[in-house]
């Protein structure tokens, strides 16, 4: 499998994106891409057969290939929600042919066990071992790219989403779903709290998020086209701090920083979850955690697509609007 995996990163390019400084910002790593992939390995014997959280996602961004008239023949799925993109596809999207990536051999197992009991629906499935930061696929090949709940652990997330455009066909579509900065803000309230009366300082244990107000940005500069952004939060209840961690061990979401405290004190870890439980535990004894979930639409440039007009070619203007319309704008 390691042969495998050279294989497919051997003479790859990276198309990684200049801060503005003089220094690009993939020399910048902030995960560790190595530990990541062994997460998710862990992740691929602990994920429960269906989770609530994960299939939401999932279906709210599948949803979106139903508001599109065209159909995506070829299609690219990488990282994240492998399993969950498979089960609830469902025909959505036309799609003929699917590409199903992820740098964890275990991951990509489990999704192949998995389709063998899913009803035939007449989709050419492939699995490679790959790394969403060099993509092994070919430029212009593919007509939708797929990404739920991975590419928010890359280390330069603009120039994995740029590598995206390029592999797709012109007027290709591109979906992702990334979580956003206001995930789990109440266990950072509550880690922080237990670090300054445990150990007198911070170090960084949560991992650093996008903000809504970025995802815009990031299409317009990966040089998508009709960007689309919207955000959804969704609070899960669990009945201990524990079974919150557990969950996002199965889920592949524990901190993969690389300049992360390797070492957790127990009274730390003990009063963590105390505070949480004092400051945010629910009248019948569950703790909430925030969700918040940054969905990203853009497509490749084509000819085809509706484009604004020059400055200067309006005919008509806005004081003949409101003459007509009154004063208040009310019509």
């Amino acid at each position: 499998m390691r042969r495998s995996i050279a294989r497919c990163l051997r003479g790859l390019r990276s198309y990684c994106t200049d801060a503005g400084d003089g220094f690009q910002s993939s020399k910048l790593k902030i995960f560790d891409r190595h530990l990541k992939r062994k997460q998710r390995d862990r992740a691929a014997w602990l994920m429960k057969p269906k989770d609530s959280l994960v299939d939401t996602v999932a279906e709210n961004l599948l949803d979106r290939l139903e508001d599109c008239k065209k159909t995506f023949p070829t299609a690219l799925c990488m990282g994240g929600s492998l399993e969950a993109i498979r089960r609830l596809l469902r025909g959505r999207g036309g799609i003929e042919k699917l590409l199903m990536m992820d740098t964890s051999w275990d991951m990509v197992k489990l999704c192949k066990d998995a389709e063998q009991q899913m009803p035939t629906d007449n989709i050419e499935t492939s699995y490679v071992i790959g790394d969403e930061e060099y993509l092994p696929v070919k430029e212009n090949s593919v007509d939708l790219v797929i990404s739920c709940l991975g590419l928010h652990w890359t280390n330069d997330l603009p120039g994995a989403m740029i590598q995206s455009r390029l592999a797709l066909k012109p007027d290709g579509l591109f979906l992702a779903a990334i979580l956003g900065g206001e995930t789990l803000r109440e266990l950072r309230i509550a880690c922080t709290i237990a670090q300054m009366e445990r150990e007198g300082g911070i170090s960084p244990r949560l991992s650093p998020l996008a903000q809504v107000r970025d995802a815009g940005n990031l299409l317009t500069r990966a040089g998508f086209t009709l960007p689309g952004v919207d955000v959804d939060e969704y609070t899960v209840r669990y009945s201990s701090a524990l079974e919150l961690i557990e969950h996002l061990r199965a889920m592949g979401e524990t901190s993969a920083l690389l300049q992360r405290s390797k070492v957790l004190k127990k009274d730390t870890a003990l009063a963590t979850a105390a505070i949480y439980e004092s400051m945010f535990a629910a009248e019948d004894g569950t703790i909430p955690a925030t969700f918040q979930i940054i969905y990203m639409t853009g497509w490749r440039e084509h000819q085809s697509q509706q484009k604004p007009k020059k400055r200067g070619s309006a005919t008509v203007s806005f004081q003949d609007l409101q003459k007509q319309f009154g004063s208040d704008g009310s019509c």
